[in-house]
C-alpha cells in the first residue's frame, strides 16, 4: 500500500473534489504510479482529518476520471491508463440552477411517440365534448367503471360496480373516508412518518392522528395491536407502497401481520395505494389481503400525472359505499367528466400502460443518477420511487439544510411535514420527478453533494 498524503491546503473546492485531483496531480508528476494501492479511505480520513464519506466521494470521483480503479476486498489502485492526457477534466462547482424538488411528482414524458398517443386519446374525447360539459351520475358511468375494474385487475382487485366508486382525486376520497370512520376527537392510526395529505385532512375534521413504530419493513404489527387494546382507534390509514416519504414498501409476511391483527380487532384499513401500480410486481394490496375491513383508493397522479385529478375507490362492501357517496357528493358533486373520460380511453387503448412503462424506466434512471452523485449511505430509495429520504449528517441541522438549498432555489421538504407523534428526525424528502429534466437535477444533486459533505459554514463559502 502506498502511503500517500493528500495536499488539500491549496484547494478550495469541497474536500472530495480536492482529493481527487490531488490524486490527478500526484499522478502526472509521478508521485502515484500505475498499479499504486492508495491508502484505506478511513485510514486516510483520520490522517487528514476529514469524514469516512468525503475520502470515499473522493476516491469515486477519482474512479469516474479514469485515474483509479476500485475492487471490494482489495482496495483502490491507481490504473494503468491513468495518465494526464486522459484524465478527464476536473470540473469546477457550478452554481445549480433553481428547481424544486418538493413535489412528489412522477417524471413527466418527454418521448414524442407517447405524447402524441397521449395527444391522440385528447382529441378522440374531445369529440363528444357537449356531453362531457353536463352534469354526470355520481360514481362514474358502466364503461368508466369497467375500464377501472380493467386497471385494479393489474393489482389483483376485482371488485363489484357497486363497491367501486370513481371520485376527483384522492384527497377529497380520503377525506370522505376518514368522515365517515370517525368523528372528532376519534383517533385514527398512522405510521410514524406518514404522508402529510393524512394529516391536514385528520386535522381539518379534528381526528387525532396516533403515529406507531415502524421499521424497515414498515408499521410494527405488535404496535399495532397494542394501540387498538389501549386506544380504540377508529380506522388504520397507510401508503403501504413506496411510502411518501420513506421509500418503504410493506413486505408481505409484514402485510400478513398487520392484515391479522386488523381482522382480530376489526380495524377498518385505509389503503392509499398512491404508488402501487409502479413496481411491476408489488405485493399484494390490503384490499386484496382482508377486503372486508379495506378502504381501497387507488389515485391516477402517480401513473398518468397529478392534473388528472381521479382515484378510484373500492369499498369493504356495498352498504359502506352509501355514506361515502352521500359525503363525496356533498364535497365534490362529481368527478369531472373531461378527465375521467380520457383516464378511460387511456387504460382502454393501451395509452395508460405506455405511460407506466416510460414512469418506470426514467424513475429508475433518475435514482441512478442519484446513488452516483449523492453520498453513499445517507439516503433511503427505491429503485422506482420518485423521492429519496434523506438522512442529514451531523451538524447539518434540516433548517440550515433547507436554508442552504433555498439560497440556491432548490426546494425540498424538511422531515417535519411527514411526522405523527415524535421530534422530528435531521431530515428532508427530495423529489426526483415532475417537469425538472435530468441536467437539472443532476446539478441539483451535485450542489447538494457539495454540501453534504463539508460543514453547513464550509459549504456556504461556497455560494
Amino acid at each position: 500500500m502506498t502511503v500517500w498524503t493528500p495536499d488539500l491546503s491549496r484547494s478550495q473546492k469541497p474536500r472530495y473534489l480536492a482529493i481527487a485531483d490531488a490524486i490527478a496531480r500526484d499522478i502526472a508528476s509521478g508521485n502515484l504510479s500505475p498499479g499504486d494501492r492508495l491508502p484505506a479511505q478511513r485510514g486516510l480520513a483520520v490522517r487528514i482529518n476529514v469524514d469516512f464519506t468525503t475520502v470515499a466521494r473522493g476516491y469515486v470521483e477519482a474512479q469516474k476520471r479514469g485515474l483509479v480503479d476500485s475492487t471490494v476486498g482489495r482496495g483502490t489502485f491507481v490504473t494503468a491508463r491513468a495518465t494526464p492526457a486522459k484524465a478527464a477534466p476536473l470540473r469546477a462547482m457550478r452554481r445549480p440552477t433553481p428547481v424544486d424538488l418538493s413535489m412528489n411528482l412522477p417524471p413527466e414524458p418527454d418521448d414524442p411517440e407517447l405524447l402524441e398517443r397521449m395527444r391522440a386519446g385528447l382529441a378522440e374525447v374531445g369529440q363528444d365534448i357537449a356531453a362531457l360539459l353536463r352534469y354526470q351520475g355520481f360514481g362514474g358511468s358502466p364503461e368508466a367503471k369497467d375500464a377501472a375494474s380493467s386497471w385494479l385487475g393489474r393489482r389483483a382487485l376485482v371488485p363489484s360496480q357497486e363497491r367501486l366508486f370513481i371520485t376527483p382525486g384522492a384527497h377529497p376520497a380520503l377525506l370522505a373516508i376518514f368522515g365517515v370512520l370517525a368523528k372528532a376527537g376519534d383517533i385514527i392510526l398512522s405510521e410514524t412518518i406518514t404522508y402529510p395529505g393524512a394529516r391536514s385532512i385528520a386535522a381539518q375534521i379534528g381526528v387525532q392522528l396516533v403515529g406507531l413504530k415502524m421499521d424497515g419493513d414498515g408499521l410494527d404489527p405488535d404496535a399495532l395491536a397494542d394501540a387498538c387494546v389501549r386506544l380504540n382507534p377508529k380506522a388504520l390509514y397507510l401508503n403501504p407502497t413506496l411510502q411518501n416519504p420513506t421509500t418503504i414498501t410493506i413486505s408481505p409476511p409484514r402485510r400478513m401481520a398487520i392484515a391479522e391483527v386488523a381482522r382480530r380487532f376489526k380495524l377498518p384499513i385505509v389503503e392509499d395505494d398512491a404508488y402501487g401500480f409502479i413496481p411491476v410486481h408489488g405485493p399484494a394490496p390490503f384490499a386484496a389481503l382482508v377486503p372486508e375491513l379495506t378502504w381501497h383508493v387507488a389515485g391516477l397522479a402517480k401513473c398518468f400525472g397529478a392534473g388528472l385529478r381521479t382515484a378510484y375507490v373500492v369499498t369493504p362492501n356495498s352498504k359502506s359505499g352509501w355514506p361515502f357517496s352521500a359525503a363525496m357528493r356533498a364535497a365534490t358533486v362529481m368527478a369531472s367528466p373531461l378527465t375521467v373520460a380520457l383516464a378511460t380511453r387511456w387504460i382502454e387503448d393501451g395509452t395508460g400502460d405506455s405511460i407506466l412503462r416510460f414512469i418506470r424506466a426514467e424513475a429508475a434512471a433518475r435514482q441512478l443518477m442519484a446513488a452516483e452523485i449523492l453520498p453513499p449511505g445517507m439516503f433511503k430509495s427505491d429503485p422506482l420511487s420518485f423521492n429519496l429520504w434523506m438522512k442529514l449528517p451531523a451538524p447539518w441541522t434540516r433548517s440550515a439544510f433547507i436554508g442552504h438549498m433555498r439560497s440556491m432555489g432548490i426546494g425540498v421538504v424538511a422531515s417535519d411535514a411527514f411526522t405523527v407523534g415524535i421530534n422530528p428526525p435531521e431530515a428532508v424528502r427530495i423529489c426526483l420527478g415532475g417537469p425538472t429534466k435530468r441536467p437539472e437535477l443532476r446539478n441539483a444533486l451535485e450542489f447538494m453533494a457539495h454540501a453534504l459533505v463539508e460543514s453547513p459554514a464550509l459549504a456556504s463559502s461556497y455560494l
